[in-house]
């Protein structure tokens, strides 16, 4: 992701939450970029431009303010719960060269064995990279992969000049056996039968108990009206 997206800022002056309200009704983003021991410089950014720009994890911008262009990161991007839209940026200022700690998605490819579940316990891993170079994700491939396979962070394929901040130990793709549904429901049981809970017999298993019994009472009939005529 060397290409930097490039968004062109104003300078903000009012603060607050008025003010920051004034900006959303506009479509525009209230933000802040700081960082290199510099004063930290209040802007506003285009809306839609912005919510684009940050549908890329770890997108590289350029920020153009009054002429000046600034590389930056999204370091803390607050969306309101409901509604599309974003409330306030924190930028942090980068330059070409500069080595930065980023987390980076995981993306697992390919067909694990037959009966197989594959569970992602890591969705993201910690890199420390090139700030003009921040890879999009790293794959796990697990084609083939039989029950009881385990990718750790450290056997992961980083990408060139990539170093792993993420404890090498850190278990990031699970392969396990499939659960039967008779496995999950003894298991279940055991559970609550652990827990004291009684379970409330079904309807269906309600029916079976009573052809059960209406069996054993036939049965009990017979061998009663066998043992009579015998004697």
């Amino acid at each position: 992701m060397s290409d930097a997206i490039k968004l062109v800022a104003e300078p903000r002056t009012q603060f607050g939450k008025g003010a920051a309200r004034k900006i959303r009704r506009a479509h525009k983003v209230p933000a802040v970029m700081y960082g290199h021991g510099t004063a930290p410089v209040h802007i506003t950014l285009p809306g839609h431009d912005t919510m684009l720009a940050l549908k890329n994890t770890n997108a590289l911008l350029t920020i153009v303010l009054e002429g000046d262009e600034q590389l930056a990161l999204a370091k803390d991007v607050q969306r309101d719960p409901i509604k599309p839209v974003i409330e306030h940026i924190d930028l942090v200022v980068v330059t070409k060269g500069e080595k930065v700690t980023v987390d980076v998605p995981v993306h697992v490819e390919g067909e694990a064995g037959p009966e197989t579940v594959v569970t992602t316990d890591h969705q993201s891993l910690q890199l420390e990279v090139e700030a003009t170079n921040i890879p999009e994700s790293v794959t796990v491939n697990v084609e083939g992969a039989e029950a009881g396979t385990q990718f750790l962070a450290g056997a992961v394929e980083l990408p060139a000049g990539a170093v792993l901040v993420t404890d090498p130990e850190a278990l990031v793709v699970n392969v396990t056996a499939q659960v039967t549904a008779e496995a999950l429901e003894a298991e279940l049981a055991e559970a609550e039968a652990e827990a004291g809970i009684e379970r409330e017999e079904s309807d269906e298993d309600a029916a079976e108990s009573a052809e059960a019994a209406e069996g054993e009472s036939a049965e009990a009939e017979g061998e009663g009206e066998k043992a009579s005529d015998e004697a």
